[in-house]
């Protein structure tokens, strides 16, 4: 790899001072344009969210027998449908659902899967096989090949310090930002100002790094200014990740160029005393979400918005003697929308029977999700991210 490349795809050239090749400070403060296209936000629950408890299977006997202190008992469950129904804590969620703005598909996952959370999460990141390594996200891999203007100004922003493998691409990469104001006065920094001025042009390396620095400072006013455009009046929970969904509604509604928002929720990895902590997050993600589509509602944004949460991985059938569940394979994913195609479940129950050494067995590819996105929401052919063909779902 070229050292510009490696340069590109490593920690030091994503994070929020040195983000490559975006727009001149002339294009960053242009006038704002009227709102257009399609938002794309992602939601990572990280440490693997165990499904079973979150989409829950209140008629089936095996399900309660193999939690006999963990399941979810039935009078508790919000039953949206004749088998299957909510964890109480996703409360929040069910106008949504009854208002057919929230689509549920059962059992996702791919062949041979990896029960590391590094390894799993890297693959769905790169939406690559399970014994295929890639340095490229599939959102990266998008903005290399089909992202039109991505060489003027990021598509793609994660509300965070760093930037996941997800956005990271050959060419471009997404950006990351935990917060405007901070990031703007980390690069007003007057001897960043200085370094950046300087010429680099003898080493091509140096001159790469420098080069971002300055779009980076060129980035940080645009999406500064961005975030003073819009405050939202929408009551948000208080917690650090509802605050991050508020910094994307505001960003969408002030019609920012990016498009592809990611947000990330952790705290999922419940090996012991999973009830409570699940719940917690589960409450937490539920009301973030319902503020969120709230505010997008109130602004006329919701029908071009499209909302993806996954999970690198869901937990085993039966719980384990620490009153907690360990890492599985397949696992649910939720979309939310005002475009869905077939809103409620997409699939049947998880099966509890069939299993794979006490592990559900995948039965749709998130690939196939992901082409369906590229194809019918991002307007791209998915092969050229994906690099191979999957066959779409009818859910946008």
């Amino acid at each position: 790899m070229k050292r510009r490349n490696f340069l590109k795809t490593s920690a030091l050239a994503s994070t929020s001072v040195l983000v490559p090749s975006f727009l001149s400070a002339t294009q960053a403060l242009r006038t704002l344009s009227s709102r257009s296209g399609k938002n794309l936000v992602i939601i990572q629950l990280s440490g693997g969210n165990d499904g079973l408890n979150t989409i829950v299977p209140y008629r089936n006997d095996i399900y309660f027998q193999s939690r006999p202190s963990l399941a979810i008992p039935a009078n508790e469950v919000i039953r949206v449908a004749d088998e299957l129904g909510f964890n109480p804590a996703l409360e929040a969620l069910r106008p949504l659902y009854d208002a057919g703005e929230m689509t549920i598909i059962n059992s996702v996952g791919y062949p041979n899967p990896d029960r590391s959370h590094f390894r799993s999460m890297d693959i769905w990141h790169t939406a690559s096989n399970s014994d295929e390594y890639l340095s490229t996200g599939w959102i990266g891999r998008y903005l290399d090949s089909n992202c039109v203007g991505c060489d003027q100004i990021y598509h793609a922003l994660e509300v965070d310090d760093t930037l996941s493998l997800a956005l990271k691409g050959e060419q471009y990469a997404g950006f990351a930002m935990s917060n405007p104001k901070a990031l703007k006065r980390t690069t007003n920094n007057r001897f960043l100002k200085a370094i950046a001025s300087e010429d680099h042009h003898e080493e091509e390396a140096v001159a790469y790094l420098y080069k971002t620095m300055i779009d980076t400072q060129s980035s940080a006013d645009y999406l500064f200014e961005k975030s003073q455009v819009h405050q939202s009046k929408t009551t948000y929970p208080k917690d650090a990740f509802a605050k991050d969904l508020k910094q994307v509604a505001e960003l969408i509604t002030a019609d920012t160029d990016t498009k592809i928002y990611y947000v990330s929720l952790s705290g999922f990895d419940t090996h012991a005393a999973q009830k409570n902590i699940q719940s917690r997050k589960l409450t937490q993600y539920a009301e973030g979400v319902a503020a969120f589509v709230k505010d997008l509602k109130a602004q006329g944004l919701m029908e071009d918005t499209l909302i993806l949460t996954f999970s690198e991985f869901g937990r085993r059938v039966k719980q384990n003697a620490s009153n907690g569940t360990d890492h599985g394979t397949a696992n649910n994913l939720f979309l939310i929308g005002g475009r869905l195609q077939k809103p409620g479940f997409y699939n049947a129950a998880p099966d509890l029977i069939n299993l794979d050494k006490g592990d559900l067995r995948y039965q749709v590819d998130f690939r196939q999700i992901y082409a369906t996105i590229l194809d019918r929401w991002l307007d791209t052919a998915p092969h050229k991210t994906l690099g191979q063909s999957f066959d779409l779902l009818n859910l946008i």
